[in-house]
């Protein structure tokens, strides 16, 4: 019987669906932490990262714009990135 077997992953989900606001919070410093480091070089994906916690959290805001609709509608100028 491995690690990832059914029983395993069915505690794990239980387990997240029960910590999102810690889990959002969690990946909120370590994206931070990254930039940091990183001296705001892969900003972009760790805003993608972040901004997808906060969704599984429902913590994001309805009217977030999402990296690539803000790309689309600067190239645009369309600001409802259509």
């Amino acid at each position: 019987m491995g690690l990832l077997n059914k029983k395993n992953i069915a505690k794990a989900k239980a387990l997240a669906e029960k910590n999102k606001d810690k889990i959002a919070s969690g990946v909120n410093k370590a994206t931070d932490k990254i930039d940091q480091k990183t001296g705001g070089k892969h900003t972009d994906k760790l805003k993608k990262l972040d901004d997808a916690a906060k969704k599984f959290a429902g913590t994001a805001p309805e009217s977030a714009e999402t990296p690539d609709s803000a790309a689309k509608s600067e190239s645009t100028g369309d600001p409802a990135g259509t």
